[in-house]
């Protein structure tokens, strides 16, 4: 009796570990499928990049948005001294330029 206790939490745990794996199967597969059709920016930021590039007038709430979305990019402004600035700040507004361009499509307007 005493190796049939012994012997059942190794099966349990090797019960366990296959569900884990399969589990961390499913999630890698659908992982890419999901990754694909996720947006990068709102439909706020959108908005609010769009009236920036139309040249409407600033407000608080449009340089917030455009900051949160060049942060989302990967940008850090709260450096005291970044010593890859401005090549930091481009690349993460290049970013943003790209992300606008598949995301907010619909939102656009012609100048």
């Amino acid at each position: 009796m005493n190796h049939s206790l012994k012997f059942r939490p190794m099966l349990n745990v090797s019960v366990l570990a296959s569900v884990l794996v399969t589990a961390l199967a499913g999630c890698a597969a659908g992982g890419g499928t999901q990754q694909s059709a996720r947006t990068h920016l709102t439909p706020t930021q959108c908005s609010d990049l769009t009236a920036l590039r139309n040249k409407e007038p600033l407000t608080r709430e449009r340089n917030l948005s455009q900051l949160a979305a060049l942060e989302a990019a990967g940008y850090n402004p709260s450096w005291g001294f970044d010593p890859y600035y401005p090549a930091d700040l481009q690349a993460a507004q290049k970013k943003v330029d790209q992300w606008y361009a598949t995301d907010c499509q619909q939102v656009q307007q012609p100048n």
